[in-house]
């Protein structure tokens, strides 16, 4: 499934990956995580250390800083250019807080009525610029996507970002997640956020018959973002949990489970879904949803969620015929400036991400190295260093597959 003629399957034994090692060696190594990453609802509840508000001072700063950077388009702002004196030591906190905590933060109190859109957009790219480096996200090549079933949102493909719907909990693509709530829905659905690494030693202690197939992975689907050159599927599985090694001899696990994305290339297939698919997303979501935290997002709040160790989704809300009183959110999505350590970087990292318009730093924008295609190697899988393309050289920076 998702191989093509300009990309063949990809042959195991030439690129190996964690899959490849014996899983019955993995499965018995196997050891439930006891980092600050692993929590439940009830644990966030008690101690809420991962909860920021703004004070006069810090909205000082933002104004300030918008207005250092009120020319400029969004790819042209930096964290050299958004300068934030006292903000930037939270902002430090909640940067240590998503990468060696908890995987979560939240960020309250920006006053979004008193900005027009463009103003937050700048604002809000600056802030989240001190906590790594942001991507594009959808067809538009968008560094900020509105989600929301309004005017704003963007070309994304068959994604149903911002529906009414129920969003099950998630990863996103990138290795982390940012939403502003510009604007909530009148009937004020909660969001969720939980550990995928007590989920993991939920499987670890209690199910791990299934984890075989959760390291092996499954392919994901490109949701007809892919660009003209690329195939529907990722064309390799990506581990739903991987492994690898950390700092001090400890085991890092890593989480890519969105249901819908995997769901979605399976579906291509049906001749060769694997017997208990069903079944293992759904004892999944039941685990995720069994340790979640659910919390009210509220106008002028900020999520930050890391997309290996945490998950994220919200309750439905009604359907909202007012253009006026629509949700509106705004997304950031963004890589880290030192990477988590995984077991195979152009898989994990990236290979869920960099297809078609998706993945492009804003460097990339400005030189348009959007308008080719991602490198990758002869399997498909991203490139984890691509090379510097020469002069007049932005369009032909993709291989053939």
């Amino acid at each position: 499934m998702g191989a093509s003629p300009d990309q063949p399957d990809r042959p195991r034994s030439d690129r190996p990956t964690s899959e490849e090692q014996s899983v019955g060696e993995q499965v018995a190594r196997l050891r439930p995580v006891t980092d600050r990453s692993v929590w439940t609802g009830a644990d966030l509840e008690v101690d809420r250390s991962w909860e920021y508000l703004l004070t006069d001072q810090h909205l000082e700063e933002l104004g300030r800083a918008l207005m250092s950077v009120s020319d400029r388009p969004l790819s042209r702002i930096a964290r050299d250019d958004f300068h934030l004196p006292t903000l930037g030591g939270v902002i430090r906190s909640i940067g240590n807080e998503i990468r060696d905590g908890r995987g979560f933060s939240l960020l309250r109190g920006l006053p979004v009525d008193r900005y027009e859109y463009e103003e937050l957009e700048r604002l809000y790219w600056g802030l989240c610029s001190h906590l790594g480096t942001g991507v594009t996200q959808n067809s538009d090549a968008s560094l900020i996507h509105y989600v929301t079933d309004g005017r704003l949102r963007p070309n994304q493909g068959l994604r149903g970002v911002g529906s009414p719907k129920k969003s099950g909990l998630h990863v996103d693509l990138a290795d982390c997640v940012s939403l502003l709530c510009v604007r909530q829905a009148p009937d004020e659905p909660m969001s969720w956020v939980a550990s995928s690494t007590r989920v993991f030693n939920e499987f670890v202690e209690r199910h791990p018959e299934h984890l075989p197939a959760l390291l092996e992975g499954f392919e994901w689907d490109r949701l007809d973002e892919q660009g003209p050159r690329e195939t529907a599927t990722s064309g390799y599985k990506v581990p739903v949990f991987s492994i690898a090694p950390g700092e001090g001899g400890a085991d890092r696990v890593s989480c890519r489970y969105n249901r819908f994305w995997m769901a979605k290339a399976l579906l291509r297939d049906r001749d060769r879904l694997p017997e208990g698919t069903w079944a293992l997303f759904n004892l999944f979501d039941e685990i995720a949803e069994s340790v979640r935290l659910d919390l009210p997002f509220e106008p002028g709040d900020m999520q930050f969620v890391n997309n290996y160790v945490a998950l994220h989704g919200r309750d439905a809300h009604a359907e909202v015929p007012d253009e006026d009183r629509k949700r509106v959110l705004m997304r950031v999505w963004f890589d880290f400036d030192e990477a988590r350590p995984v077991a195979d970087e152009g898989i994990i990292r990236y290979g869920i991400i960099r297809h078609g318009a998706l993945g492009w730093t804003a460097e990339q924008l400005n030189e348009g190295r959007h308008l080719g295609a991602h490198e990758r190697d002869r399997h498909g899988v991203p490139l984890v260093q691509p090379r510097t393309p020469l002069m007049g050289d932005a369009t032909q920076t993709g291989a053939t597959h």
